[in-house]
């Protein structure tokens, strides 16, 4: 595997984009999210497929799918940025944090539970704490079995854990999703196990777009606040969600949000996530590079140099 593009800013996140040696593409960041310093704070933000195959409305990642990286290729990623910006094996971040969540629904690649066994040997990075977001897809029980033997062994204590929902309204969930998924029941059940004698509270995510429904209500029948909070992020400008006219209900963390205090007032702790703006012009939203370098067949010099309508024609 090599990397073949870059593009970004050093000092907030850069996105990279990797071959293999059999030429399918994916892309990897490392971001720096302000106001924390590298020492206090660094993320990476790795892909679990080549593409994805769930097709989520927003998600540019599901614009193709082209199989399952290895453990070996998933482990470049990793290696590539520690060594580029340390030189070695050592993190000195005080909290380093591995997203599984850049290109690809990371249930689908048991690949991804081998990592997370080796890291803890591989690297000496005592701030180091896993995130994984899913959405939760039929058929993948054994992986969420496994995850949860692997963190009660490794990262007690340490183990960032979302369910990506969006959407109370099944309808609307189903739309935005477009797979066969875990019942907010089921996903109720496996949380609380999760979380069981841990600090960190499972998240539920919900990506707002204007029309998004999210009842308190609905949530309350099934995720215990106790266990369960809350993210809203934005829906953020992919080419994806301009071909679905989603437009993002949530743009600034100062103003104040009906639902959002709803939400507060029924018990949940909510969070809102809305990252530097200076993101979407880099554009280090999931498999927009990708699908640039499959369009056009060159490496990224810099973002956006590009039309958008070649992708809503």
């Amino acid at each position: 595997m090599k990397v073949i593009a870059k593009t970004g800013n050093d000092e907030l996140a850069t996105v990279y984009v990797a071959q293999s040696d059999n030429g399918k593409l994916l892309e990897f960041v490392e971001s720096l999210p302000p106001p924390f310093t590298i020492n206090e704070k660094w993320v990476l933000i790795i892909s679990t497929l080549y593409g994805c195959p769930i097709k989520c409305r927003f998600c540019d990642a599901g614009s193709y799918y082209n199989g399952k990286p290895t453990k070996d290729e998933l482990l470049f990623q990793i290696d590539y940025l520690i060594k580029n910006r340390f030189g070695g094996e050592t993190v000195p971040s005080k909290k380093f944090k591995i997203q599984f969540s850049r290109m690809g629904e990371p249930t689908l690649n048991p690949a991804v539970l081998d990592v997370l066994k080796e890291i803890p040997n591989r690297y000496n990075a005592p701030g180091f704490y896993p995130s994984l977001s899913t959405i939760a897809p039929n058929g993948t029980d054994e992986f969420f079995e496994e995850l949860l033997l692997i963190k009660n062994k490794y990262y007690k204590n340490k183990f960032q854990f979302q369910f990506s929902i969006h959407s109370t309204d099944l309808n609307q969930r189903d739309w935005l999703i477009p797979v066969k998924k875990w019942s907010f029941e089921k996903m109720a059940k496996f949380g609380e196990k999760f979380h069981q004698g841990d600090r960190q509270k499972i998240t539920l995510n919900f990506a707002l777009s204007s029309d998004s429904i999210v009842e308190s209500n609905v949530l309350l029948q099934y995720f215990n606040p106790d266990d369960f909070l809350i993210k809203i992020t934005p829906v953020n400008p992919t080419y994806k969600a301009l071909q679905n006219k989603l437009d993002s209900f949530i743009y600034k963390p100062s103003k104040q949000y009906q639902i959002i205090d709803n939400l507060r007032s029924t018990g949940y702790e909510v969070i809102v996530s809305i990252g530097d703006l200076t993101e979407n012009e880099i554009g280090s939203n999931c498999g927009q590079h990708v699908m640039n370098f499959l369009k056009n067949n060159v490496a990224i010099q810099e973002s956006y140099t590009f039309s958008l309508q070649q992708f809503l024609d």
